[in-house]
């Protein structure tokens, strides 16, 4: 059975913010988000947290493809 994993990455200056996660797991990372822009010992703010979480609800669509027969 494979899994499905998502990424999703902010670099901002000098940090970078790299999270790995699968569908079951969205909620928990959409509060870790939370969790981490009310930390201020973390450079992750709330408009960050706020962008990164509506792209973890709302993911970009996976390309389609296309079958090309020669």
């Amino acid at each position: 059975m494979s899994r499905e994993l998502n990424v999703l990455a902010l670099f901002k200056g000098e940090e970078r913010f790299i999270f790995v996660y699968d569908d079951e797991s969205r909620d928990a990372l959409i509060d870790e988000l939370r969790h981490k822009a009310a930390d201020p010992a973390v450079a992750l703010n709330w408009f960050d947290a706020a962008v990164l979480t509506e792209r973890v609800r709302h993911p970009a669509p996976e390309p389609s493809t296309v079958d090309i027969e020669e």
